[in-house]
């Protein structure tokens, strides 16, 4: 009978079993986020590495490869971690090896690289076959004492080999280093540190287990980046962000003034930001120079070398160096932000957010936890050294009959372990000693040994019986490395990099200003409300064309860098940028395109912004107040409320204050005069009373000094003035109905 192609089970069953898929895609997921977790992407706190670097380092331990040793192919490296302990793919890994050997990449590189493993342009190494590799004097560091049972072990992926689940870490790699990661639902990113600072914070740490963060920044100043620059975070952020786990650092480009003679200079960066790619950030400059972006800057060269050197030379010698490099740093990578997240694996099994305390400590804990299982781990080595001992004095003092036995007797070893109440391992000892090991010195040399060990073994005791002692060690041990990791004690590696500064404090208007390629510009406002700047500074506005049914509202010049306010009829005042207003050609864009204007209301007047200048703004009812333009400026699309008016009312004037006297008329072509200093200075409100109707409204206003005359021009464009004295039957106080305008005034009912 052939094989059954139907299932186990009854005949009539499908075989197929019904799955809640709801609950399998959550324990789908949770086993793959558990998995990104714990084995990809967060660090662990202890040795500040990831299994796939673990592995690396464990690989080229096995293989060899100390830093006395020759180099290997980086692809024999690659094959060793991928078949015995990371089963992913080979690229992985080989890129994580390469970073490991980037000086840019790792403040204490781990990996010391031949050949070509890539540069800070962003370029990639070359393929594993060309590429050598060998461990640094750091990587030995985080080594240290792994065969001397200093950390577990666990099988490998396919049970055919051990792992370790740590490195004993004799170097604080977490913070030294650095690591960032993105898991699920979590992520990491802690910067490099200068690893003198941390052990100096870790042995604060040892003497005063109650020392607060502020106490460990007297030591770990701050993050030290491989690639150098400038930090201008403040003292109470970095505090804030080391004390809760979380925050970030701003970080500058190192630049300095070279003169040029003849007063011209050239800004010249030597050191970018942590993780910028220098032919990026050249490239994006220069981007931003042919867009005008940049105007303070005429061009940019990469002169760099092994070292970093980047020119930025200005338009002109007049340029202020420092307001050029502020352009600079708010519109490119030559400023930067590095965030801190410090999500580490606790103990390798729980992810959490630490504080600088809180790893430190962890760490420390580690150290000693280290020292604890190498001291047990070289006790047991003492103590079966003194016990073969123990059994070879024993054979020298009876070495004849040692001998006799092990002549004349079948089974040497139960006989001479009866006779001498020796163990199986001093009986095997014995029988496994050389003759030329009987001679009499070597009784000499093994009691020494024996003294020596007995002694060895008795400090090892008392070390693992007081803590006080253990943590003393500890010490010791963290105060070497801090030595010889200082600038004294490597002057390569030691000194920090990254240096402390203050933000220039330039006004924020320069720097806008800075940005902009001053131009000169006519903007021109039509009645139905578009807007357009045409190039240069027109004088004839009669020849601007406008759609069908559309006119001149208003029109002026202004330059690029100026700031364009528009007033309208619901008292309100929006701001936009000279320099982003639409082309002259055609006849522009509404407004309401770029502001969020209402549908019911109008554009009053549009001007160029003067922070100096004051304004008289009127509502067609006669209220008025003085407004200072600095105070009437916008942020958002929503613009700002300066004059509050309710319908039928509406804004009707805004016109600049000069001269000490107000001229206005009214709709019932009364005009009334008054002193300035009647009307009140607000920053926003309904106003007072200027003049009073019975219907009607505001016709026209103006400001005027008074010893000058008041001055109005008629259809024909004559211009026509009233002295001070000419004027006493018009001034009275504010508020009141005035009298006719005099004769010669225009029936528009408009100064001109």
């Amino acid at each position: 009978m052939g094989k059954s192609l139907l299932p186990p089970g009854e005949g009539d069953d499908d075989g197929v079993e019904p799955v809640d898929l709801k609950k399998a895609l959550e324990e789908r997921y949770l086993a793959y986020a558990l998995s990104t977790i714990m084995h990809r992407a967060l660090p662990d706190v202890r040795d500040g590495l990831k299994p796939v670097h673990r592995r690396i380092m464990h690989a080229m331990r096995l293989l060899r490869l100390n830093p006395d040793q020759g180099f290997a192919k980086c692809a024999r490296i690659v094959g060793e971690v991928m078949g015995k302990f990371h089963p992913h793919g080979d690229q992985s890994i080989y890129d994580a090896l390469v970073r490991l050997a980037q000086p840019f990449a790792m403040r204490y590189p781990l990996v010391d690289g031949q050949g070509n493993f890539g540069n800070i342009d962003g370029d990639n190494a070359a393929a594993m076959r060309y590429t050598e590799a060998r461990m640094t004097e750091v990587a030995t560091l985080l080594l240290e004492g792994i065969t001397e049972d200093a950390v577990d072990f666990r099988p490998t992926y396919n049970d055919e080999d051990r792992e370790p689940a740590v490195l004993p870490g004799a170097f604080p790699n977490l913070l030294a280093n650095g690591s960032s990661g993105i898991a699920v639902g979590m992520a990491t990113s802690i910067p490099p540190h200068n690893v003198a600072e941390l052990c100096a914070a870790a042995v604060a740490l040892i003497d005063d287990p109650e020392a607060p963060v502020a106490r460990l920044l007297d030591f770990v100043k701050g993050p030290d980046f491989p690639t150098g620059g400038i930090l201008v975070e403040s003292a109470a952020s970095m505090r804030e962000a080391y004390e809760t786990g979380r925050g970030g650092f701003r970080l500058r480009a190192r630049w300095n003034r070279e003169d040029q003679g003849r007063g011209t200079w050239n800004a010249v960066v030597t050191e970018i930001p942590y993780g910028v790619q220098k032919a990026r950030l050249i490239e994006k400059i220069a981007e931003l120079i042919l867009a005008r972006r940049l105007p303070l800057v005429d061009d940019i060269r990469d002169e760099s070398a092994e070292d970093v050197r980047i020119v930025l030379v200005p338009k002109s010698r007049a340029v202020d160096p420092d307001l050029m490099m502020e352009s600079l740093f708010r519109l490119t990578e030559l400023e930067t932000r590095f965030p801190l997240n410090m999500n580490v694996l606790s103990h390798g099994r729980v992810p959490g957010v630490q504080s600088l305390k809180g790893v430190l400590r962890e760490w420390l804990d580690h150290r000693r936890e280290v020292l604890l299982r190498r001291s047990r781990h070289r006790l047991a080595e003492i103590e079966r050294r003194l016990e073969i001992l123990s059994g070879y004095l024993i054979a020298y003092l009876n070495i004849d009959e040692v001998i006799r036995i092990i002549r004349e007797e079948d089974e040497p070893k139960p006989v001479m372990m009866a006779r001498f109440s020796l163990t199986d391992t001093q009986a095997e000892a014995i029988l496994n000693m050389r003759l030329r090991a009987l001679r009499k010195l070597e009784e000499f040399e093994i009691r020494k040994e024996f003294d020596a060990l007995s002694e060895e073994k008795t400090q090892i005791e008392g070390l693992l019986g007081s803590e006080a002692r253990q943590w003393k060690t500890v010490r010791w041990e963290i105060a070497k490395v801090g030595d010889r990791f200082s600038a004294e004690g490597d002057p390569l590696l030691g000194p920090r990099r990254t240096t402390f500064g203050a933000a220039p404090a330039h006004d924020i208007e320069d720097v806008q200003q800075a940005l902009v390629e001053r131009e000169p510009i006519t903007v021109v406002v039509s009645q139905k409300g578009w807007l357009r700047a045409l190039k240069g500074h027109l004088g004839d506005f009669s020849t601007l064309a406008f759609k069908e049914g559309d006119a001149l509202k208003c029109a002026f010049h202004a330059q690029t860098t100026d700031k364009v306010l528009l007033f309208t009829t619901g008292g309100k005042v929006y701001t936009l940028g000279a320099d982003r207003l639409p082309g002259g050609r055609g006849h522009g864009e509404p407004v309401r395109l770029m502001v969020d204007m209402d549908n019911d209301q109008a554009i009053v007047t549009a001007f160029a912004h003067d922070p100096e200048r004051r304004r008289l703004v009127v509502s067609h009812a006669g209220n008025g107040f003085v407004v200072a333009e600095k105070d009437v400026v916008a942020n958002t699309r929503k613009g700002k409320q300066v004059m509050n008016v309710r319908a039928p009312d509406e804004a009707a004037f805004c016109v600049p204050v000069s001269g000490d006297h107000v001229a206005i008329v009214g709709q019932n072509r009364k005009l009334l005069v008054f002193p300035l200093s009647e009307v009140p200075e607000m920053t926003r409100g309904k106003g007072v009373r200027l003049q009073r109707y019975r219907d009607g409204g505001v016709s026209d206003v103006k400001t005027f000094a008074l010893e000058e005359g008041l001055t109005w021009q008629d259809s024909a464009e004559r211009t026509h003035s009233r002295s001070a004295a000419e004027l006493a039957e018009w001034r009275a106080t504010r508020a009141t109905a005035g009298r006719m305008a005099p004769k010669g005034f225009p029936r528009t009912g408009k100064f001109g």
